[in-house]
């Protein structure tokens, strides 16, 4: 089966590499590289974890997702994760990380319940004011993002698959299939299936089925200085973050690029190709607001890089992997919605699996759960 997909971030590289590896003739295409600068993909870091609240399926996921990280690394000889622990303080019910614990027992992510007492005894550098409880989750920790988008394409390209580095026309159905994809240096490339994995592009190739289901919105985050030889904000004497219910999270150490911190609040609308991405003073000053308050030793800290990415939000938060309804032999994926890409190595296989007829469609996943009246799943 020839296979074409478009998109070499997490959701498209992975699914790509899955393909190759089930048999498929595999062609990827991107417009600007695997990790780009646009990319929702791109960046230094991401954090990968179990905790996902009542969602199981996530938590599932992200086990897969584990497995088949490390697989890959040993397959590569490349480091991609690194474990540092997720910390998740909590500054109400806790009603989020409380009802991820019997998915975490099930699926066999270690993790302690931490008083805060003994928090503010392990991690003196954090001020926990304010903080009700805290949960360490033993094997989360960071992922390198840009560089392992580059390392899928490497190790896709190795294992006999084809790369083509341009822009792919919004795809032009009829008689219920695709028939080939056009691409702007003047080819065009057919095959038997067709993925779409555009992230927050997918609104303008398929304004009538994705639409305003897949919303682009700003993001900002920021890196700052420690002090020299103060290791307290690095991995090895700090682990990943996260504060509920904000849904402030941050990185120590960051593969040496600085104290990463982000606000996982909602941004303004974004155009991913056009928008400008130069960091705001508001949010600038939110973070250091922050940073000051739960880190003083980092108050007044340097600012040393910033950067200006997107979510690809569903309205549900949910994925979207599903067949075309118009066309049965294309596929849409996307929706990563702020914490996709550490799924992708397992969605990747899951969408694989559903374009070569071996696994059914999620129905959480699925198209459908948009239609008025339905609720998802």
């Amino acid at each position: 089966m020839k296979v074409v997909v478009v998109g070499a971030g997490a959701f498209g590289g992975w699914t790509a590499l899955h393909l190759l590896r089930k048999g498929a003739k595999v062609t990827l295409v991107d417009a600007w590289g695997p990790g780009n600068s646009r990319a929702s993909s791109g960046g230094e870091t991401r954090v990968i974890r179990g905790v996902y609240g009542k969602d199981r399926i996530y938590t599932a996921m992200a086990r897969r997702a584990f497995e088949l990280w490390h697989e890959n690394e040993a397959r590569w000889k490349k480091r991609l994760y690194t474990r540092t622990g997720a910390l998740w303080m909590v500054a109400d019910s806790g009603e989020f990380v409380r009802s991820s614990i019997p998915f975490l027992r099930e699926f066999r992510f270690a993790y302690e319940e931490i008083s805060t007492a003994e928090a503010r005894r392990r991690y003196p550098q954090v001020d926990f004011a304010g903080i009700e409880w805290t949960l360490l989750e033993k094997e989360a920790g960071y992922l390198l993002a840009r560089r392992s988008c580059a390392d899928v394409l490497e190790g896709f390209l190795a294992e006999g698959g084809a790369y083509r580095e341009a822009l792919a026309a919004p795809p032009e159905i009829a008689g219920g299939r695709l028939a080939g994809v056009a691409l702007s240096d003047g080819t065009h490339l057919s095959a038997d299936g067709y993925v779409f994995a555009c992230g927050p592009w997918l609104p303008k190739l398929f304004p009538d089925v994705v639409g305003g289901r897949i919303e682009p919105t700003r993001q900002e985050v920021f890196y700052f200085g420690t002090p020299a030889g103060d290791s307290r904000f690095s991995e090895t004497h700090m682990p990943v973050w996260v504060e509920t219910p904000r849904f402030f999270y941050g990185i120590p150490g960051n593969e040496r690029r600085g104290f990463k911190i982000a606000d996982d609040a909602r941004g303004v609308a974004f155009d991913p190709t056009s928008g400008d991405r130069t960091p705001s003073a508001e949010a600038l000053r939110t973070a250091r607001e922050y940073l000051a308050r739960r880190f003083p030793a980092l108050a007044g800290a340097p600012l040393l890089e910033s950067r200006v990415c997107q979510y690809e939000n569903s309205p549900d938060h949910h994925f979207i992997a599903d067949r075309h309804p118009g066309a049965a032999n294309v596929w849409i994926v996307g929706g990563g919605s702020g914490h996709g890409f550490k799924h992708g190595p397992a969605l990747g296989e899951l969408v694989a699996g559903n374009v070569l007829g071996e696994k059914p469609t999620e129905p959480l996943f699925s198209l459908s759960r948009f239609e008025a009246g339905k609720p998802p799943g």
